[in-house]
C-alpha cells in the first residue's frame, strides 16, 4: 500500500521540494505511467531523472573519495566507489528512508515495492530531483543527503571488506576444491539505458549463486556474494 505523505519522506530526506512534481516523478515507475498513459492521462516516469542520478551519484561519491582517500590509487578509489554504488547498496539506503513505500506503482508492480531493482532506479531518480529542484544549490544539497549515508556504508566497512566477491570466491574455491567459478549470463531486461542483468555462477556445472545487476560485472559480484554465503561466508 502507497504512503501519500509526503512530507514524511522530505523529512527522511532532509530536504523540502519546492517543485512536488519532480518528487512526484522521481517516485513515478514506468508500470504506473503506462497505466495512465493507457487512460488517456498524460504522465511521465523516473527513467529520465534516474538516468541523471546516476550521474549525480558518481560526481559526489567520486569527489569524496577523492578527499577522503588521499594516498589511494586509481585502482582502489574505483573498487571501493563501485561498491557504494552497486545495486544492492542503492536499494539498501532507498530502504533506510522507506522510499518503496512512496511509489507510484501499477497494479502489476504493486506486490515488487521493494524489489531491488524498483529501489535502486527510484534512489538515483530521487537524487536527480534534489538536484534539479535545489538549482544552484544542487550538488550542496544533494551532499546534505547522501554523504552521511556513504560515510555510514564506509565506517560498517562492508563496502571494502566485500567489494570483490569474485576474487575471494576464486580463491575459496581453488584451495578447497583446485577449481575455478565460471559466469553465465542467463537473462538481460530493460531499456537500454537501464539495463538489468542476471548471471550464474557454477562450480564445475553445479549452480552455486544468482546474481542481478546494472552491469554484467556487478550482476558477477552479487552472483559470488551469494555462493559464499553458500559456503558460509
Amino acid at each position: 500500500m502507497q504512503r501519500t505523505d509526503i512530507g514524511a519522506l522530505e523529512n527522511a530526506i532532509g530536504y523540502t521540494f519546492k517543485n512536488k512534481e519532480l518528487l512526484r516523478e522521481a517516485l513515478t515507475h514506468s508500470s504506473y505511467a503506462h497505466e495512465l498513459r493507457a487512460r488517456k492521462i498524460d504522465a511521465v516516469c523516473n527513467e529520465r531523472l534516474e538516468f541523471l542520478g546516476d550521474s549525480v551519484l558518481s560526481l559526489v561519491t567520486s569527489e569524496y573519495l577523492f578527499t577522503k582517500y588521499a594516498s589511494l590509487p586509481e585502482g582502489d578509489l574505483t573498487h571501493i566507489r563501485a561498491a557504494l554504488v552497486q545495486s544492492q547498496a542503492l536499494a539498501s539506503y532507498a530502504r533506510k528512508i522507506g522510499l518503496g513505500e512512496y511509489l507510484y506503482l501499477g497494479h502489476g508492480e504493486e506486490k515488487n515495492r521493494n524489489r531491488q531493482s524498483i529501489l535502486e532506479d527510484a534512489f538515483e531518480a530521487l537524487l536527480a530531483a534534489i538536484f534539479l529542484d535545489a538549482g544552484d544549490n544542487g550538488i550542496d544539497r544533494v551532499k546534505e543527503f547522501l554523504l552521511p549515508i556513504i560515510k555510514n556504508q564506509i565506517d560498517n566497512g562492508e563496502s571494502m571488506l566485500h567489494s570483490d566477491a569474485k576474487t575471494e570466491l576464486q580463491q575459496l574455491t581453488q584451495v578447497s576444491d583446485g577449481m575455478t567459478p565460471t559466469y553465465t549470463v542467463v537473462g538481460e531486461s530493460g531499456p537500454d539505458h537501464s539495463k538489468e542483468f542476471e548471471v550464474e555462477v557454477r562450480l564445475n556445472s553445479n549452480l552455486i549463486g544468482r546474481g542481478v545487476g546494472k552491469s554484467k560485472r556487478e550482476a558477477e559480484q552479487n552472483a559470488a556474494r551469494e555462493a559464499l554465503k553458500l559456503f558460509g561466508i
